[in-house]
């Protein structure tokens, strides 16, 4: 699976990328054909500690799954992120099973 990283107005550390590529090429056990993964990092000026936005948008077959999650860091937003997507995805994957 082919990740892409944006963060429009400042600069990842590779450390986070990576992380983030780590956590997603987890999902594949759950789903074995997602195309891709465009991973939107934003920083809210808010004086909110919760500021971090994490949005995901994942590829499949059919469809695209959407998940966008606020947390005080990125790493806490992309494991937000991740687990609702395994959820997703499990679900879509029996539904396929039912239906074949």
């Amino acid at each position: 699976m082919k990740v892409n990283v944006e963060t429009p107005n400042f600069v990842a550390d590779v450390k986070l990328i990576n992380f983030i590529e780590k956590k997603l090429s987890k999902l594949e056990q759950f789903y074995d054909r997602i195309v891709y993964a465009d991973v939107f990092l934003k920083v809210q000026k808010t004086s909110d500690k919760e500021n971090k936005i994490v949005e995901i948008l994942l590829s499949v077959p059919g469809d695209d799954l959407i998940i966008k999650k606020e947390a005080k860091t990125f790493e806490e937003g992309t494991d937000e992120c991740v687990r609702s997507l395994e959820r997703q995805l499990k679900k879509r994957k029996q539904k396929q099973r039912t239906f074949s």
